[in-house]
């Protein structure tokens, strides 16, 4: 048997054990063991186990994952991604559709401090959801964009999804996420103009709410200032070298934690929770890069990533059309497996492609998380749809149905960055000028 037919068994044994329900970063382990192991040799295959566990766990790199993540869990804990949807309601809560578009505003500040999709899902189901009953919004809408907002997470930075890429692909993790920001503000208009137009159309879908008066509004930004100067402290001290990505988010962890306690919105056992669920987080991440890292060797060897870069470099197509194939890759094989564990498992075996094209890789790395965010609002395996089906109990059907509109705005920032790869480099090249 080749050693491209093992590859491909090994893939598609890959798929089989998902389907099972076994832990994919441990499927992904065992099958890079076995596979190793049976085209070199067993102790080979043990070498290259305990070395890759080893450089994982012991890479300075990765450390940046939990505080980012224990971030936005004390942010959530703590109560203030509700004051900022209180802040973006008192602003644009009194046109069609305020509430919804004030979940979008509030979701896209709250990501800037939390980074994962699930956690901007969760908050706002709990948070937003319950505000746009009181005011008799259409479920389809309120359910659709609090799980459409939750997919500004892996865009507008701190960006977990963006670390993870920018250590898989060793590219500046600071500059993937300057390259964020202009994408991120337009995917967030993108929505905030969907929801306008949907309610024109049915007026009942998102009825008009209270106007607040302009000191309201004013007092209300008190809380919207605070996680401001957290961004941009943590942020501007990352570019101006005065500490790590890693220092950054430590900063930004005691900074929220600091302002959570100080307002009494937080106490001991609130921190204990976000503790807890921030290594459950950390941990399940790192499980996932380092069952990826043993299941690459093992694809390394069979040869499969080389003759597939060498055979879509050669198709006679624009490179913009190979470009888009390997999107809709990435867009299929997230519908059937953890959005980040196939973007973990695809990026080394597509980046050498993508590379070869003349693309840059910061604005492919942003281009990925645009395709990321399409699928985990896409069945099969749409996470956002779940998290807020499972607490809000809005049927699936009428979730799927309410988030439709939101992914032609995804669909057109994608195009867009196609178009103008600038809107996600010219952040980054004012810095390096």
């Amino acid at each position: 048997m080749s050693e491209i037919t093992i590859g491909i068994i090994g893939l598609m044994l890959l798929i089989v054990i998902f389907l099972t329900g076994l832990e994919l970063g441990f499927g992904m382990a065992v099958l890079g063991f076995i596979g190793f192991s049976y085209i070199v040799s067993v102790k080979a295959g043990f070498s290259i186990l305990s070395q890759d566990v080893f450089d994982t766990l012991s890479a300075y790199g990765f450390t940046v994952l939990p505080v980012f993540v224990l971030m936005g869990e004390i942010a959530f804990v703590g109560g203030i991604a509700k004051k900022l949807y209180d802040s973006a309601y008192k602003f644009i809560g009194h046109i069609p559709g305020g509430l919804a578009m004030a979940t979008v505003a509030a979701a896209s500040v709250f990501s800037c401090i939390s980074g994962s999709t699930s956690a901007t899902a969760a908050t706002f189901s709990y948070v937003a959801i319950p505000e746009m009953d009181r005011y008799h919004y259409g479920k389809r809408l309120s359910s659709g964009i609090v799980a459409a907002s939750g997919t500004l997470g892996p865009l507008i930075p701190p960006s977990v999804p963006l670390i993870v890429y920018g250590i898989i692909t060793e590219q500046s993790i600071g500059e993937l996420f300057l390259a964020s920001v202009i994408p991120g503000v337009l995917v967030a208009i993108f929505f905030m103009l969907a929801i306008y137009g949907w309610c024109k159309i049915n007026p009942s879908m998102g009825p008009k709410g209270e106007k607040s008066s302009w000191r309201e509004r004013m007092v209300s930004t008190k809380d919207v200032g605070w996680v401001t100067v957290i961004f941009l402290l943590v942020m501007g001290g990352m570019m101006k070298g005065f500490f790590t990505p890693t220092e950054a988010g430590s900063v930004g962890c005691f900074a929220i934690g600091l302002l959570a306690f100080a307002k009494r919105d937080l106490d001991f056992k609130g921190l204990g929770k976000s503790l807890t669920d921030s290594v459950y987080t950390s941990c399940m991440v790192i499980i996932l890069i380092i069952g990826s890292t043993i299941f690459g060797h093992f694809i390394a060897i069979t040869k499969i990533p080389l003759i597939a870069a060498d055979w879509i470099i050669q198709l006679p197509f624009n490179r913009y059309i190979i470009l888009t194939l390997i999107g809709m890759i990435y867009l299929l094989g997230g519908s059937f497996i953890d959005d980040m564990a196939f973007m973990i498992l695809a990026t080394p075996i597509f980046y050498p492609v993508v590379l070869k094209l003349g693309f840059d890789l910061i604005w492919f790395g942003i281009f990925l998380q645009i395709v990321v965010m399409i699928g985990v609002i896409i069945p099969p395996m749409a996470i956002n749809i779940f998290v807020v089906n499972n607490i809000t109990k809005v049927p699936a059907w009428d979730i799927y149905c309410g988030v439709t509109p939101f992914l032609i705005g995804l669909v057109l920032t994608a195009l867009l960055m196609m178009l103008f790869p600038q809107m996600a480099l010219y952040i980054p090249s004012l810095i390096k000028t």
